[in-house]
């Protein structure tokens, strides 16, 4: 079967289709579910392993791939999948294959509402958005978040989760075009980056944000700092402007806000039947239309690097997909 494998470090260019081993059903650590791959998202880790730049370092060669959706080919008993469902699932690698092998922890059940390409954008991202907002963020009805990267797959996440819990939400992005992908989203305003805390004062009337999500990183952090409201959160989620910022620490007492890390896959995929926990409680707003992933550029196999470069030089709006069928 065809695989999308990093052979050496090289970065996106270095990318290469191959042929390898379809799995089976009885895989390394016991019976997995096989699932027939349509779609595969592109996402930041892939583009990070393509480097040798993420935390998790497989060994060489290795497949792409951390977000994916199709259908079951066959599942272990017990395991609540069956032949022929339709199916989205996250891993730290593998996915961008024909056939994947996997625990039925990282499987979830796909409505027939979403297409496969939009159950390819939905995984990592949304379960994300998910653990920022409730878990770390601890997002209550009513309140106001601000998210920065709004365009960006994440962002958009963030946007719909949120408003799923009835929250406010602001977006700020570095273009008109960017804008208009973040309102798609459901934002509820949305502000250019340059100028972005006077703005945000304004349409607070001076209160301030109760969330910050912050996937850029960089120089932003005062200025969203700044930003928060009385007990407000900062939630750091990523780096895609590459720098990582320091924080003056008094900038924590003058309003009593908070700086609080997210990292949900150090997070979730240790803990057994977490995932699919915060499936169960996005399904609904995945059913209500609330949950919307905005689709950008769909790209064929053979032109996945193609599709990190393009990630890596931000020209991404919403989740780029591939498509394997």
């Amino acid at each position: 079967m065809r695989a999308v494998q990093v052979t050496r470090t090289d970065g996106p260019s270095a990318i290469s289709i191959e042929e390898v081993d379809e799995p089976t059903a009885e895989g390394p650590f016991g019976p997995q579910v096989l699932v027939e791959v349509h779609a595969v998202g592109i996402s930041f880790p892939d583009l990070l392993l393509s480097k040798g730049d993420y935390q998790l370092k497989p060994e060489l060669p290795f497949t792409l791939g951390v977000d994916f959706a199709g259908v079951v080919r066959s599942a272990p008993e017990g395991s609540g999948l069956s032949a022929g469902q339709r199916v989205a699932a996250v891993l730290g690698n593998g996915g961008a294959s024909d056939v994947v092998g996997m625990g039925a922890d990282s499987v979830f059940p796909l409505p027939e509402s979403l297409s496969f390409e939009q159950g390819a954008a939905i995984p990592m991202n949304y379960l994300t958005a998910h653990f920022a907002l409730a878990e770390r963020g601890d997002l209550k009805q009513g309140e106001t978040v601000l998210v920065h990267g709004a365009a960006g797959g994440v962002g958009t996440a963030t946007i719909q989760v949120a408003k799923g819990y009835g929250a406010r939400t602001i977006a700020v992005v570095s273009t008109d075009e960017k804008a208009e992908v973040a309102r798609q989203a459901g934002a509820d305003e949305v502000v250019l980056l340059d100028g972005f805390r006077e703005a945000v004062k304004e349409l607070t009337r001076g209160e301030g944000v109760d969330l910050v999500m912050d996937v850029v990183g960089g120089d932003l952090i005062t200025d969203s700092l700044r930003s928060l409201g009385t007990q407000g959160r900062l939630l750091v989620v990523g780096f895609t402007a590459g720098a990582i910022p320091a924080v003056k620490v008094n900038r924590l007492l003058l309003n009593n806000v908070d700086v609080r890390g997210v990292g949900w896959g150090a997070y979730a995929m240790v803990r057994p039947g977490y995932m699919r926990q915060q499936w169960d409680e996005l399904l609904p707003m995945m059913e209500s239309g609330i949950i919307d992933p905005p689709i950008g550029r769909t790209y064929p196999i053979e032109e996945f690097g193609q599709a990190l470069q393009d990630m890596e030089d931000r020209k991404t709006l919403g989740k780029s997909v591939v498509t394997l069928r």
